[in-house]
């Protein structure tokens, strides 16, 4: 496959099936895991961030032009973690950097617990250490009360909050991907106050419902092994996000004892495209603080 570790993008196989990942930026390795499961990786894009570090971004299993799994079922966490896996192992570092955004965090946790020694750092984002029933109603209030934070949008933010529903009940990839697309408002903390700017990414947003449907029967739930996390941790979450808001975060950080905590003021569940700036200065100075210790 020549350089794993040049410009552009990169095919490895595990499973007898090819995961795609893309290579962007220069400086210390950072693998990107997005979140969904299920949605296309490019949502979480970080150009600012690629002028800081290495960036390799996962193309997940199931989604994009990566490989599909035979059975549906087999769409779980040990099987991310294998491929992830899989992934750093071609990169030919001997320790990498690791983001995870949402669900990807979920695979961030359980790879930084099972593969200790290939971990430099890890950046958890907007994430949960559990993800039981006490935390789906936690989403489905907060998502509810959506509609109240924007009262002169009353109708588009109750529209957003249906979408989700639908997607969460959505049985192909174009149903999905509608939910997906409607719910996007909700995941900020003021689309319309930046609707041109988040629009672009709204309406290049894909959804592939195989591995959405899978995390039905993938339940979650690391917070009695936090402590044994040994890379040092930044814990990122945004003040209004309704799926992984500060609640998890503070309990990640509480876990977890060589961690940092940062909340976002102003962003729900993606900082990265709602406070790039403030977004950037802190991974990029997380990574190249923990590479000078």
């Amino acid at each position: 496959m020549g350089d794993a570790l040049a410009q552009g993008t990169h095919t490895t196989t595990v499973y007898g099936i090819h995961q795609r990942f893309h290579v962007a930026g220069r400086g210390p390795v950072c693998v990107v895991h997005p979140g969904g499961p299920g949605v296309h990786w490019d949502y979480l894009r970080m150009p600012e961030l690629e002028q800081h570090l290495r960036l390799v971004y996962i193309e997940p299993i199931g989604t994009g032009r990566s490989g599909r799994l035979a059975d549906p079922r087999d769409y779980r966490f040990s099987t991310y973690v294998s491929v992830l896996d899989a992934v750093v192992s071609t990169l030919g570092r001997d320790q990498v950097f690791l983001l995870g955004h949402g669900h990807g965090g979920l695979i961030a946790q359980r790879y930084g617990l099972d593969h200790p020694d290939r971990v430099a750092g890890l950046v958890l984002y907007a994430t949960s250490p559990v993800t039981d029933e006490q935390f789906q109603q936690s989403l489905l209030a907060g998502l509810a009360a959506f509609p109240t934070r924007h009262p002169r949008r009353r109708e588009q933010a109750a529209a957003a909050v249906r979408a989700f529903e639908q997607a969460l009940t959505a049985t192909d990839d174009q149903s999905f991907t509608r939910g997906v697309r409607g719910a996007w408002p909700a995941a900020v903390a003021d689309y319309w106050a930046h609707e041109q700017r988040f629009a672009r990414v709204r309406t290049r947003t894909r959804g592939w419902v195989a591995p959405w449907r899978a995390r039905r029967s993938a339940r979650f739930d690391v917070r009695s092994e936090l402590g044994r996390i040994q890379a040092p941790t930044l814990v990122l979450a945004g003040a209004h996000d309704p799926f992984f808001g500060p609640r998890w975060a503070t309990m990640l950080h509480e876990g977890v004892r060589d961690s940092g905590l940062l909340v976002f003021t102003d962003s729900g569940n993606l900082p990265h495209l709602e406070q790039p700036a403030a977004f950037t200065g802190a991974v990029a100075d997380f990574v190249h603080l923990v590479g000078a210790q």
